[in-house]
Formats: structure tokens, C-alpha cells, sequence
């Protein structure tokens, strides 16, 4: 590991009990305006986990004593289920992805959706986390949230954690990301090894300011979160980037076909970043055994557009200007 990984991990690695509610509340209200903070939690057929969720972090985080967030946005992809009913009962404000910037047409892709979100909220703090969390924790905000608010150097927070794989009624402690082990963290050794200390890089929890954010351009699929760390990186330097220890992840798995259109995604975010320049061709194909016992094919795009900065769009000047 370079010298310079290490260190970081001794200086910029923290847990969420390194900064207690109260003192991040202080935080908060010293910095004024820049302490402002918006949750944004995307979500697809989330109406499982989303409720309880959004009920956590406005009990523990909004309408309790400590009050870090301002705004809490549930960004809804698409879904078809009560997603959007459950969030709002439970107290977020839920924005329809196609009604954020409508004259540029939505394509599917859970980076689409957090771009659009720069759009639909105004804090200067923008906290994500995915919608699809169990025995969801309010440390996830305010453990990432934290270190934004008390210093002023940290532009970017990664959520740590444990992330056990739950299948088939047995649980293997460190059996989740599988994708971040087998592609992602390979990628960041090999290519971009000042990020080789992030332990979760594909995490879907972390924070940024808003002056980071809407300089970055976002892959619209799952390649968001590697392409974020690596565009943060040469924006800002490693110093400006953090991770925090919020104990452990419980969430949804994906099987192993959906695992395999990730990767794909991820390892083309980073090619383009390797070498600015466009797959040969795009696809990954896939493999389905028939009913009548023969393989069949199926062949899936590997997303390939991305949103540019948003600060690049005259409506989000607009209303940063309004």
C-alpha cells in the first residue's frame, strides 16, 4: 500500500461515535447556510424498506432534538409497487425522476436519478442512501454527515460497514460485495491505487458537498459510485475524501446475472476513465438455460451515457441563483 494510502487511513478513516449528535448539531448551526444538509434516498420498488427508512431519519435526525437534516427527498425511479404512498406517509417528499429537467428524457439507471436529485433539493450537503437498507440505522446519515460539518477540508464521506451475504437461511459475515471484491476493488489497486483504502468504493452510502457534486459528471447506471470516487479524486486529492465505520450493511442481494450486468457496467465506467474512449462494443451477453434444457443467450447493453456536471445546466444555474 503507498505511504500516502496509509497515512490516510489513520487521518481520514473515522467511526460515527467519533462525533457525537450534539457537537455535529453545533457544527451545523455555526456553519449557516453551508450546514444545510438534504437526504436523498433513490428508490425503485423500495416499499418494503423505504418506510422505516424515512421514519428513522426523521424521528432520530428532523423532528427530534437534533435536527442535522433539513430536507429528505425520496427519488423514485419508475417503481410500479407504493413506494412513492409508503415514503410519503412516512414523511419524505417524493420527487417522480421524469418530472426533474423533463426536456431531457430520463433513461433508466440509478445514477440518472441521483443526478436529477442536484436539481430537486437545495442543501448544501447532499447525503445518499439506498433505499433498499434493513435494520436501517440513523448513524448512516449522520456518521457520513459528520465529518462535512466539522471539517471544512472533507469534501466527499464514504460509509463503511460490514456487509454480510443472507442466503438460503445461513449468513456468511463478510460474504456481500461480491462485485466490489471480484471488479472494483481490483480496478482501484491497479489503476488507482490512492483510493485502494476505501473499503466499501461501490457503497450506495455516502456524502458530498454540493460544490463537488454538480462538478462531476455521472455515469447513469451502477458505474456512479466507482466514477464518482475516481472524478473526486482528481478534483479534489485524496485528502478531501473520508470514509466512517457505521457498523453493519443489511440490505437486498442481487443474484448472480444481475451481479455480472454490474461488473460490466462498473469495469466500463472505468475503462472510459482509463482511456476517454467509447467500448468497441458495448455488451454483455448472458446465459439462460430453456425450458426444453439449451442454453439461451441474452444480450444486455452495458450502459454507456452519462450526465454531464450539472452546473453545465441552465435550469440548475437558475435556481442556484433564484
Amino acid at each position: 500500500m503507498l505511504e500516502e494510502v496509509e497515512r490516510w487511513l489513520r487521518t481520514r478513516s473515522w467511526s460515527a461515535a467519533d462525533r457525537p449528535l450534539d457537537r455535529l448539531l453545533d457544527a451545523k448551526r455555526a456553519a449557516g447556510p453551508d450546514g444545510t444538509v438534504s437526504v436523498v434516498l433513490p428508490a425503485l420498488d423500495e416499499e418494503a424498506t423505504v418506510g422505516a427508512i424515512v421514519g428513522e431519519i426523521r424521528r432520530e435526525l428532523m423532528d427530534g432534538p437534533v435536527p442535522l437534516v433539513d430536507e429528505l427527498v425520496v427519488m423514485d425511479s419508475g417503481s410500479t409497487d407504493r413506494t412513492a404512498e409508503v415514503a410519503e406517509r412516512a414523511g419524505a417528499r417524493v420527487v417522480h425522476r421524469d418530472e426533474v429537467l423533463p426536456r431531457i428524457p430520463a433513461v433508466p439507471g440509478k445514477g440518472e436519478v441521483l443526478w436529477r436529485s442536484l436539481l430537486a433539493t437545495s442543501g448544501e450537503i447532499v447525503c445518499f442512501v439506498d433505499a433498499d437498507l434493513r435494520d436501517f440505522d440513523a448513524s448512516f446519515v449522520h456518521g457520513i454527515v459528520g465529518p462535512l460539518l466539522t471539517d471544512p477540508g472533507v469534501r466527499l464521506v464514504k460509509a463503511m460497514y460490514d456487509r454480510p451475504l443472507e442466503t438460503g437461511g445461513g449468513v456468511v459475515p463478510a460474504g456481500g460485495g461480491r462485485v466490489t471484491e471480484l471488479v472494483a476493488r481490483p480496478l482501484l489497486n491497479l489503476h488507482w491505487p490512492k483510493l485502494a483504502g476505501f473499503v466499501q468504493p461501490l457503497g450506495g452510502e455516502y456524502a458530498a458537498r454540493r460544490s463537488l457534486l454538480e462538478r462531476l459528471p455521472f455515469p447513469v447506471g451502477y458505474g456512479v459510485e466507482l466514477g464518482m470516487l475516481v472524478d473526486a479524486l482528481a478534483e479534489v486529492g485524496l485528502d478531501a475524501l473520508a470514509q466512517v465505520d457505521v457498523g453493519v450493511r443489511h440490505h437486498r442481494h442481487q443474484d448472480g446475472q444481475a451481479l455480472g450486468r454490474m461488473a460490466a457496467t462498473i469495469y466500463r465506467t472505468a475503462q472510459v476513465r482509463l482511456a476517454r474512449a467509447q467500448l468497441t462494443r458495448p455488451v454483455l451477453t448472458q446465459f439462460d438455460r430453456a425450458p426444453d434444457g439449451v442454453f439461451t443467450p441474452r444480450v444486455h447493453d452495458v450502459a454507456a451515457e452519462e450526465r454531464p456536471p450539472m452546473i453545465t445546466i441552465p435550469e440548475y444555474a437558475r435556481s442556484r441563483a433564484a
